[in-house]
C-alpha cells in the first residue's frame, strides 16, 4: 500500500482496545497504535473500529462486515472467536463458516486481511484440568481453523498464541483478561512487523514504552469488586452448565484412559468444518499424539505451536495458568 490507507477493525474487546484506557474514558488499544504506523503519517490513515466487547463470529459476519465493506478498506483485521469458545453450545462448524464468509468477502473487494490466533482460555484462567481441557480443545479448534482459513484466503496471520508477553510485568490490565497498554503496544508492534515484511506498513512501528504506569493490585481488586463479578455471573449463566457437562465427560474418559478419543473427536470436527468449506485443514489438524507427562516443575505449553514468527519483544512460547490472557471479552 502507498499513500493514504483505509483500515477497518473487526472483532471483540481485544480489538476494541479494552485494557488501554484513554483520558476521556474510551479505549485506544493495539489497532489505534498500529494505525498510526500504516501510512507515511498518522493523518493518512482512515480507521473504522467496529470491534465491540462480547462480539462473536456471527456479529463480525453480520453487522460488522457490512459496515466494514462500506468503509472500502485497504486493510481489515479480523480477530474473533474467543468469546465463542466461552459460550455454551460452541460449534466449530458455525464459527468456521462465519469466518470464511468474512475473510472471503473482504478479499473479494481487494482488501488485505490481518488475523491472529489466541491463547487457550481454560489454561490461562487457571481452571482445574477437567474444566480447562475442554476449553483448550475449543481454542485449538478455533486456532487451527483460523490458521487454515488465513492460509486459504491469503491473510497476513500473526501467531499471537505463542507470545510470552503476558508474563512480563505490567503486560496485563487490571481485569487480568485483556492486555494493558504495554500488552497492546507489543501486539501492535508484532502486527506492524508482519505488515512491514509484506510491504503494507509505511510508517514507524509503535513504541513499546507505555505512557502511564501499569495497573497494580489495588486496581485489579477494584475491577473484581465492580465489573469482575458481573463478568463471572454472565459466564456462569451461559457457559457453566455446558462446561460442567464437558467436565463430566472429561472425567469419565480420563478414568477409562480414553482422553485421546476426545482429542481426536475435536480434530475430526475441525477437519470436517473446513472440508465443508472446501478448505484444506493444514498441518495443525494432524492426528492426535498424546503428550508426555511433564516432569515436576516443568513448564507446560498450550495452544498450537508455531515457529518463525516476527517480533522480538515476545518470546515464542506457550502459556501458563498464571501468566497469560485469553484476550476476550
Amino acid at each position: 500500500m502507498t499513500g493514504a490507507v483505509r483500515f477497518a477493525v473487526l472483532g471483540d474487546s481485544l480489538s476494541e482496545g479494552v485494557g488501554d484506557p484513554l483520558p476521556d474514558g474510551g479505549w485506544r488499544g493495539w489497532a489505534a497504535l498500529l494505525a498510526d504506523g500504516l501510512a507515511p503519517t498518522p493523518y493518512d490513515t482512515r480507521t473504522l473500529n467496529l470491534a465491540r466487547s462480547g462480539a462473536r463470529s456471527g456479529d463480525v459476519a453480520g453487522p460488522q462486515l457490512e459496515a466494514a465493506l462500506r468503509h472500502r478498506p485497504d486493510l481489515a483485521s479480523v480477530l474473533v472467536g474467543g468469546n465463542d469458545t466461552l459460550r455454551g453450545g460452541f460449534d466449530i462448524q458455525v464459527v468456521a463458516a462465519e469466518l470464511h464468509v468474512v475473510m472471503g468477502a473482504l478479499r473479494a473487494e481487494g482488501c488485505d486481511v490481518l488475523t491472529a490466533c489466541l491463547p487457550d482460555p481454560g489454561t490461562v484462567l487457571g481452571l482445574p484440568w477437567p474444566l480447562a481441557r475442554p476449553l483448550g480443545r475449543r481454542m485449538r479448534a478455533l486456532n487451527d481453523t483460523v490458521h487454515a482459513l488465513s492460509a486459504y484466503h491469503g491473510a497476513h496471520h500473526l501467531h499471537a498464541a505463542e507470545r510470552h508477553w503476558a508474563t512480563m510485568p505490567g503486560a496485563l490490565s487490571a481485569d487480568r483478561l485483556h492486555p494493558s497498554e504495554t500488552g497492546h503496544r507489543l501486539l501492535a508492534r508484532d502486527f506492524h512487523a508482519l505488515l512491514t515484511a509484506a510491504g503494507l506498513a509505511q510508517g514507524p512501528a509503535p513504541r513499546p514504552e507505555p505512557d502511564g504506569a501499569p495497573p497494580g493490585r489495588r486496581a485489579a481488586a477494584w475491577w473484581m469488586a465492580t465489573r469482575g463479578t458481573r463478568w463471572i455471573a454472565d459466564r456462569c449463566t451461559d457457559l457453566l452448565p455446558d462446561l460442567l457437562r464437558l467436565a463430566g465427560t472429561e472425567l469419565r474418559h480420563h478414568r477409562q484412559g480414553g482422553t485421546a478419543v476426545l482429542e481426536e473427536d475435536t480434530r475430526r470436527a475441525t477437519v470436517a468444518a473446513l472440508a465443508a468449506l472446501k478448505v484444506p485443514p493444514g498441518p495443525a489438524a494432524r492426528p492426535y499424539t498424546p503428550p508426555r507427562s511433564p516432569a515436576p516443575g516443568q513448564r507446560v505449553l498450550s495452544g498450537t505451536k508455531r515457529t518463525g514468527v516476527p517480533g522480538g519483544d515476545w518470546a515464542a512460547a506457550g502459556s501458563e495458568p498464571s501468566g497469560t490472557t485469553p484476550m476476550t471479552g
